[in-house]
């Protein structure tokens, strides 16, 4: 005992030195200041006062008592020492407040009290109200106090805080027993109770902005943080019930597994709502506080420890009388269950479409000083889940059919091929090196190409690759694995309401979990015969050239000399995708049907000119530069899947041009609304033009061999509904498009190698209308036969102007002479395409698809 008494005498004479040097300095400061202030001899005076009425003081007291009595000296020291304690308590208790001279860093406004501000992830919503995405640094979703278990509170007091209904903020005697220990050096206990938890978890009392510059003192920082939660503690007292603290703690603590807040930690451990909890599970969640690894139940190193904690907990429920000795026995004995449920936000559907809504709400976020990790934002979005769904369950249907077709197609042989269909040797090498593994083996090994080529091509682990029967391990190197996904085709659906803007679903690829790159927005590539509509929008909307659907074009070969990139005089010379000319004076409306070369390159070159088409393919909503090259009208500039989509629209929707609208609203966590958000629109085409371009684009179906009659044979055309479309198929068969076009919806579709090399051999294989156009069919058959969606057949809307050109029954006599084309832009030419190579396109890397988490062994 007389050891502690000692430590207790040195740590007080510490303490007391200390505020005794401080109050010195202090005190020489103030004269300074004030001698500085008033003049030196106006402060001298006022101390020489002071003494007096000092020395009075003294001598009245002389005078009443025996001052030299020890009675008197113990009276007298110890006043004194009580008042000018108080008063350096109080001074203490300013400084800290008030962060005098930065010393002990920042502390929470009153404002901060009453609305303390959570780290809380934000949920993205579908436009049919279903949650598809959470997006978070800390996963936390706050609940009330009726959402928790009794159970949760019992395992909670009795473990950290037994007299919690009696202090207020702070317990004395806890707090006494924690400094007795740390002297004794006997550890019975810390003294925090569960409100000064919340202050620290709250305000985050050890943050760099609450540190002062004395926070690196070690003594003199544990007692400035040790006060601040006190303080902090206290006012939370008076602001707010013990039901209220309680449920704030319950929603601020981090439960491990990033799990914050007991709604995030009940579902992660136990696939459970809070109020769902029983006592061996409300334990185990409150065993965590004592340390969120140590005794994490998923931690499989760890499960024993994590069991005795419970179990320790339990024990203590008991001890305080919130269970009976019979139910801890029996409650201890139990196994430990957990059911593990991670929040992944991208878990669910519409992955790709979730990254773009990120994109777009940070960009907000950065303008109006939101953060849409920690702000617990809740984004309304454009997306049906239900029309989504179909959209995945359709391009897995028909992309499983079509790789198996391009497996067999290519069965013994690799498909990256040159020009010429000869496989391109050093194929993979190169796809390796723009690799962010063969980038990092670089850095790790400088100047060792043999390391590296071990690391890439003899090194074997297992790892979980993609398939179309379900994720599958495999042992292979990182070169097997390039090698092995490679040979995938890829794909990307989008579908928009053409009157609202509204993006409705949106497939970006295959499966998010192994290939991220979204073929959507992200990828661009050469639409083919799909541009050739705005050619004939632009011959038919502009009022000089101002033709029409009934208007005819012959079928002959097309010669158009230009200047090369050498400088040198050159021509270019298209054929149509059957390598011949039929010579048919044809209409607009069936050559564009049956997306006949020639047609759309004298429309582009001699009726308007490639200035003009690609003025007009931005004015119906192309934002990619195109080069107003002689081949612009026949796809030669890289787009992406999302502006081809959206450009369609016009057509469905009178002329104007809606931007495509991904958010319609954002609130913030109290579901305030913050912003709504409406599509920018404007007239681009005439109607008159809108109405005969979807004439035109029915003609893809209904005219003798045009290029979409492959979509005949989906449900689609129930209560006389029409649908228009087009095809497209680039060089090689690299890029396979369609496009469709129907009253409410707008569909887009892309088919395709991650590189340009990797396609079908033949025509009739590889093209849109083959590997494109079955997905937007199989997706539309889906959505009209979902009834929920009130999503109904029928035909276009009768237009609202008049029609002043002739579009029905055109003269001049029938074309149907004519040999069937397709819609490929290949024309066989030796070691180019038909189109001229004007500058060179935007490059977007392919993913990388090696296995990312493979660790350097």
């Amino acid at each position: 005992m007389s050891k502690f008494w000692g430590q207790l005498r040195t740590l007080w004479q510490g303490i007391t030195g200390f505020f005794g040097l401080i109050s010195n300095g202090f005190r020489r400061l103030v004269y300074r200041m004030m001698s500085g202030l008033l003049g030196k001899e106006r402060v001298d005076s006022a101390i020489g006062h002071y003494r007096g009425v000092r020395q009075r003081y003294r001598n009245w007291i002389n005078a009443r008592f025996d001052t030299r009595s020890l009675a008197f000296r113990i009276f007298y020291q110890t006043t004194k020492t009580l008042i000018f304690g108080f008063v350096l308590v109080l001074l203490y208790i300013l400084s800290i407040e008030s962060n005098f001279l930065y010393l002990s860093g920042e502390m929470p406004s009153v404002e901060d009290l009453k609305n303390p501000k959570v780290s809380q992830s934000s949920e993205i919503y579908s436009y049919d109200k279903v949650m598809i995405g959470r997006f978070f640094t800390e996963n936390r979703t706050p609940i009330k106090y009726e959402d928790l278990s009794p159970s949760l509170i019992h395992a909670l007091i009795a473990t950290e805080d037994v007299r919690f209904y009696e202090h207020s903020g702070i317990d004395t005697r806890s707090l006494g027993r924690a400094v007795y220990g740390v002297l004794t050096g006997n550890n019975s206990g810390g003294g925090s109770t569960i409100t000064q938890q919340l202050a620290k978890n709250l305000f985050k009392t050890r943050r760099r902005q609450s540190r002062g510059l004395l926070y690196n003192v070690p003594l003199v920082k544990t007692i400035i943080l040790k006060t601040k939660e006190w303080l902090m503690a206290i006012k939370l007292e008076r602001n707010f019930s013990k039901e209220q603290i309680l449920t704030m703690y319950f929603n601020t603590v981090d439960f491990g597994s990033n799990a914050y807040g007991i709604k995030t930690a009940a579902r992660t451990y136990f696939s459970k709502s809070p109020e769902t909890l029983n006592v061996q599970e409300s334990a185990v969640l409150v065993g965590l506080q004592k340390a969120t690894t140590t005794y994490n139940p998923l931690i499989k190193r760890n499960f024993e420890k994590s069991r005795n904690r419970r179990n320790v907990v339990i024990r203590q429920m008991e001890k305080y009388k919130y269970l009976t000795k019979a139910q801890a026995d029996s409650l201890c004995e139990l196994p430990l269950v957990t059911r593990y449920s991670p929040d992944n936000p991208y878990s669910g559907p519409a992955n790709y479409f979730k990254n773009a809504v990120v994109e777009v709400v940070k960009k907000w976020g950065e303008e109006n000083g939101y953060d849409l990790y920690t702000d617990g934002l809740r984004i309304y979005t454009t997306v049906d889940s239900r029309m989504q769904a179909l959209a995945e369950e359709a391009v897995a249907e028909k992309m499983k059919l079509l790789q198996r077709t391009f497996d067999n197609h290519w069965s013994g042989r690799n498909p990256w091929t040159d020009e010429d269909g000869k496989e391109i040797p050093d194929f993979l090498d190169k796809v390796a090196q723009r690799t962010e593994r063969y980038k990092a083996l670089q850095l790790k090994f400088p100047n060792q190409p043999d390391s590296i080529q071990y690391y890439m091509k003899e090194k074997k682990d297992s790892m979980t690759v993609f398939s179309w029967n379900g994720p599958k391990k495999k042992y292979m190197s990182p070169m097997d694995s390039i090698a092995y996904y490679k040979r995938f085709l890829q794909a990307g659906l989008v579908a928009m309401d053409p009157h609202t803007g509204f993006i409705r679903t949106w497939v970006g690829g295959l499966d998010y979990n192994f290939f991220q790159f979204d073929h959507v927005k992200q990828g661009k590539r050469q639409p083919g015969s799909t541009f050739k509509p705005f050619v004939y929008a632009t011959v038919i909307d502009d009022s000089t050239i101002n033709l029409g659907p009934c208007d005819r074009r012959r079928d002959e070969p097309f010669r158009k000399e230009y200047i090369n990139e050498k400088g040198e005089e050159d021509f270019w010379a298209p054929k149509n995708s059957a390598g011949s000319f039929s010579y048919s004076n044809m209409t607009l409306r069936r050559a564009m049907a049956r997306s006949i070369n020639s047609v759309t390159a004298q429309l582009t070159n001699d009726v308007a000119t490639p200035q003009r088409v690609v003025e007009y393919a931005h004015r119906l909503g192309i934002k990619s530069r195109l080069a107003a090259v002689p081949s612009v009208g026949l796809g030669s500039s890289d787009v992406s899947l999302y502006e081809m989509v959206a450009a369609y629209c016009t057509f469905a929707n009178n002329g104007v041009h809606t931007e495509p609208l991904l958010v319609t609203r954002i609130e913030d966590r109290n579901g305030k609304i913050i912003e709504e958000f409406v599509p920018e629109k404007k007239q681009a085409i005439r109607e008159e033009s809108a109405f005969l371009m979807l004439h035109m684009l029915k003609g893809g179906l209904e005219e003798s061999g045009g290029t979409s009659q492959n979509l005949w044979s989906y449900d689609l055309f129930k209560n006389r509904n029409q649908v228009g479309g087009k095809t497209g198929t680039t060089s090689n068969n690299s890029d396979g498009w369609f496009m469709g076009v129907t009253r409410d919806l707008v569909v887009g579709a892309w088919v395709g190698g991650d590189d340009r090399s990797i396609h079908f051999r033949s025509t009739d294989m590889g093209e849109g209308a083959k590997t494109a156009l079955p997905l937007v069919g199989r997706f539309l058959e889906k959505v009209y036969q979902d009834k929920a969606l009130k999503l109904y057949q029928g035909p276009f809307d009768k237009p609202t102007v008049k029609i002043t050109k002739d579009y029905l029954n055109c003269p001049g006599g029938n074309d149907d002479d004519e040999e069937d084309e397709s819609d490929s832009t290949d024309v066989d030419i030796p070691a180019d395409s038909l189109f001229i190579e004007p500058s060179a396109p935007e490059q977007v890397d392919p993913p990388d698809t090696t296995q990312r988490a493979q660790p350097f062994r």
